[in-house]
């Protein structure tokens, strides 16, 4: 509910009594007596009638205040002025969000500061739930002795959720969080813990997260041991989130955290070993780790069946691991692989493996590239559902189809009846790519398949007015008419009727084509110009 919406209600309220009042306008005096002292009070009319205000709610207080409590803060803070009521439940909000989105304009970081100190000075520090401060860059070291006294009037036995965000520009600011405020009960009620931009360091004893369910730090200087102490008793937690926290070299996570789903750990450079004994987790992703090798401990009976990684986490050198590591995947996302899929895959490495998603690395993509070698990951995936394949990378004018005409290769048949579903992001019109899909059209039960020309993240919408598509590289532009031609030309007459065939071109409205013209030469060889 808004602050318009509730304004409303209000004078509609208001409106509603002065109504019953003029019903009832031969009211004894001894009536008239017995609210004085009421929050009722009266006006005389210039036609000779009585009108009634009233100033105080009809509805019992605690439902007005859990009302003001969902209205959006900047909404709540209006509010307060419509009456005394409202202006104590602000005075006890449960919910505080500090950000440029909540606060409006602001000229500095000092004024910044100036506008959540009146109002934490003035809140009763009772009641609440949820404290956001989001510096917006406005951070500054001078903020700190501020910041301090707002934790300590907001951080008490009722908050669930406690988000700092201290960003500043180039990330040289930071704010040494004091652990000593959550080292009581303040802390055992926090539900959701999320830090951006701090030092914390929890001391070894530090057990007081027993309700903590979902933990981020980003740019968080903590040790593996800081942050082992802040796990030892967090058994209810059920996501961990890590994010350029680089003095972390080792996370180990303790069979007691059983609730444990969710582990994300993203440009953690120095980390070496993710040792988890936490026995549900069920979803791990891994992505800007360098070129240092990671190991991975999960235990024999790891249920992790959602993976996600990228080439430079450096575990695409031990890729035939991984089934070992965690034998019951369902799911692998692997972004920027090299060329290690030239090399082929054992046959039913992956079980369970029902979706698949890749993408080819654009910076060690040789120009040689063989597209028809993935076929060894069709094989090595006997259930696989759901293949998505993003080819996006700059490919030579010379492994194009075109330029090479000859007979396409065919490989032994070897069917793969469980794959229903094929997307190709950035196709190109590269003659081992060309074989790729003939392969898959021919061997597998697919019964849709998209072939995206264009690898962009998104298209515009005719609904709305002046959406545009995402920008083309004047080479994508050049490459994609050929991508097209090459589909209708070496594929689409070899699509069986049980397959649903999409084609995404760019649009011709947000993009300029240049019209494609072919000369068949005398070799054989389709020229493109």
């Amino acid at each position: 509910m808004g602050y318009l919406q509730l304004k409303r209600l209000l004078t509609m309220q208001r409106e509603s009594r002065c109504h019953r009042q003029a019903l009832a306008p031969d009211e004894s005096a001894a009536s008239s007596e017995k609210r004085k002292g009421s929050s009722y009070q009266q006006d005389d009319n210039p036609h000779g009638s009585k009108r009634m205000r009233y100033s105080q709610l009809d509805l019992p207080e605690e439902i007005w205040q859990h009302i003001h409590s969902l209205m959006p803060m900047r909404d709540a803070a209006r509010a307060a002025c419509l009456s005394s009521a409202f202006l104590h439940s602000w005075r006890s909000h449960p919910k505080l969000t500090f950000s440029i989105e909540t606060l409006g304009f602001v000229d500095d970081t000092t004024d910044f500061i100036k506008r959540i100190d009146c109002v934490m000075k003035k809140h009763l520090g009772i009641g609440v739930k949820a404290l956001t401060i989001q510096f917006n860059q406005l951070f500054r070291t001078k903020a700190c002795s501020y910041l301090e006294s707002w934790l300590q009037i907001a951080v008490t036995p009722r908050i669930e959720e406690l988000t700092i965000d201290m960003f500043s520009p180039r990330g040289k600011s930071y704010y040494n969080f004091p652990c000593s405020l959550l080292s009581d009960e303040s802390g055992s009620s926090i539900q959701h813990l999320h830090l951006c931009c701090c030092y914390f360091c929890p001391p070894a004893d530090f057990g007081c997260f027993q309700s903590l369910t979902k933990i981020y730090l980003k740019h968080v200087k903590i040790t593996g041991d800081g942050l082992g102490s802040l796990l030892s008793t967090s058994f209810a937690l059920e996501r961990l989130e890590l994010e350029y926290c680089n003095q972390i070299e080792h996370i180990k996570i303790p069979s007691e955290v059983q609730r444990l789903s969710y582990i994300e750990v993203s440009e953690c450079l120095r980390l070496q070993v993710i040792e988890n004994k936490a026995p549900n987790v069920d979803s791990l992703d891994i992505f800007g780790q360098g070129y240092c090798p990671i190991q991975l401990s999960f235990g024999e009976s790891s249920l992790v069946k959602n993976l996600s990684m990228d080439c430079s986490s450096a575990l695409c050198h031990a890729f035939a691991e991984l089934p070992s590591i965690f034998p019951n995947l369902e799911t692998l996302i692997i972004d920027y692989l090299d060329e290690m899929f030239n090399t082929p895959m054992v046959p039913n490495m992956f079980l369970h493996l029902k979706d698949l998603c890749i993408t080819l690395s654009r910076e060690t993509l040789s120009p040689t590239y063989d597209y028809l070698s993935l076929v060894s990951l069709l094989d090595a995936c006997p259930s696989l559902d759901t293949f998505t394949l993003d080819v996006s990378a700059e490919h030579p004018e010379g492994d194009s189809i075109f330029v090479n005409p000859s007979d396409l290769r065919q490989l032994p048949e070897q069917r793969h009846d469980n794959l229903r579903d094929v997307k190709i992001t950035g196709f190109r019109s590269a003659k081992s790519l060309v074989e790729l899909t003939y392969y898959i059209l021919k061997n597998t039960s697919v019964a849709y398949l998209t072939l995206d020309t264009t690898s962009i993240p998104y298209r515009c919408s005719p609904d709305e007015i002046g959406s545009r598509c995402f920008h083309m590289s004047k080479d994508a532009l050049a490459e994609a008419p050929k991508a097209v031609f090459a589909i209708r030309t070496y594929i689409e007459g070899k699509v069986p009727s049980t397959v649903e065939l999409t084609v995404l071109e760019p649009c011709s409205q947000c993009h300029v084509l240049e019209p494609l013209s072919i000369s068949m030469l005398s070799n054989g060889a389709t020229e493109m110009q």
